[in-house]
């Protein structure tokens, strides 16, 4: 199928427009932890300083954000930080520890505790946020999208009450079924401070937000309308009051279940995991759904030709509007970069017409 392109997009403009289900002249493209640990450049930054530092130093994070546009002219550029950064503001600190994870010690366990988490207010607690996003603005100008992020409450929740990573997630999961009240309490009050934390981000120079309900993929159906998709929806209500026209784009890792729900979330783009077939996944998403990914990660340690051919596959299955050109998670850190600069060269060469 061809499209005429009236005007040839401003060069930075081609992922904005994919998210609003416009038509454009080839997909857009960037990926999940661009910026990263795979980079050479970046393992430097590592050895010297903490991942909180990386995240919260504004010089640092706007390096680490630029160093894959860079290299690679992605058409977004995502802020270098972490989901749970708001927790400190919110009275739960956490530590991130290499090669570990996010610690949270004590978890979120009883109402008390439940009762001290207090709002988020970005503009005192996060001041950095805001230099990081007009920086990266203003660096990358109009040759690409600034993309802010931030976790979705059930996930938040589950690091804060599991106290860190899990793989059965059992003591958030107990809580759900035997302490409800206690649960949708915590979930509420996150999703209020998200949601001020999403205005915020778009406030400071991000175009469009991201947000990563990464664990809700762990939820069977019935639990994922009781504890995640409220919640999800109660923020994106929130942010179109105050910014009706900045896309948001939700992560689900493992969503193959729900997608048929999580329209239902309100948001622009739905960012489809490597497991569904993105075809499959746009006809059960529906018309108005925009949709990003879904590149296996592990396909970029494979060869020239089968990235080739992953890639070409996925942009034709999703066809030429509404789709944005990712991963269908984060890149692994032993992936080339010369594969990387492959996978994208795959996509900047491709056009619709």
């Amino acid at each position: 199928m061809t499209h005429s392109i009236s005007a040839p997009p401003i060069a930075g403009d081609r992922l904005l427009r994919a998210a609003r289900g416009e038509v454009v002249d080839r997909p857009p493209v960037w990926m999940m932890r661009q910026a990263g640990r795979y980079m050479q450049e970046y393992r430097v930054l590592r050895e010297k300083y903490s991942f909180k530092e990386r995240c919260e130093q504004p010089e640092l994070a706007v390096e680490i954000s630029l160093q894959p546009f860079r290299a690679f002219r992605p058409d977004g550029v995502i802020m270098f930080s972490d989901i749970l950064t708001p927790l400190d503001g919110m009275g739960i600190p956490f530590d991130l520890v290499e090669s570990v994870g996010p610690i949270i010690d004590p978890p979120i366990r009883t109402r008390a505790q439940v009762d001290k988490v207090r709002p988020l207010n970005p503009e005192e607690s996060l001041p950095f946020i805001k230099e990081i996003l007009s920086t990266l603005r203003s660096e990358i100008g109009d040759r690409a999208t600034l993309l802010g992020f931030v976790g979705a409450p059930w996930t938040l929740a589950a690091y804060a009450v599991e106290g860190k990573s899990s793989k059965d997630y059992a003591v958030i999961k107990q809580m759900a079924y035997s302490a409800p009240e206690i649960l949708h309490q915590l979930l509420g009050k996150l999703a209020d401070s998200i949601a001020r934390y999403v205005c915020y981000q778009i406030e400071c120079g991000a175009q469009v937000v991201q947000m990563f309900d990464t664990w809700a993929g762990q939820l069977n159906p019935i639990d994922y309308e009781a504890f995640a998709l409220p919640y999800e929806q109660r923020i994106v209500e929130q942010v179109r009051q105050v910014h009706p026209d900045t896309p948001l784009v939700l992560y689900i890792n493992g969503s193959g279940a729900l997608l048929e729900r999580v329209g239902q979330s309100g948001v622009n783009v739905f960012s489809v995991d490597w497991l569904s077939d993105i075809g499959e996944a746009r006809q059960r998403l529906g018309p108005d759904m925009a949709v990003q990914g879904n590149l296996d990660p592990m396909v970029l340690l494979g060869s020239k030709a089968l990235i080739r051919d992953r890639t070409l596959d996925i942009i034709r299955k999703a066809g030429p509007t509404g789709h944005i050109m990712n991963l269908g998670h984060g890149i692994h850190r032993t992936t080339p970069e010369e594969n990387v600069r492959y996978f994208f060269e795959t996509v900047q060469s491709f056009s619709y017409s």
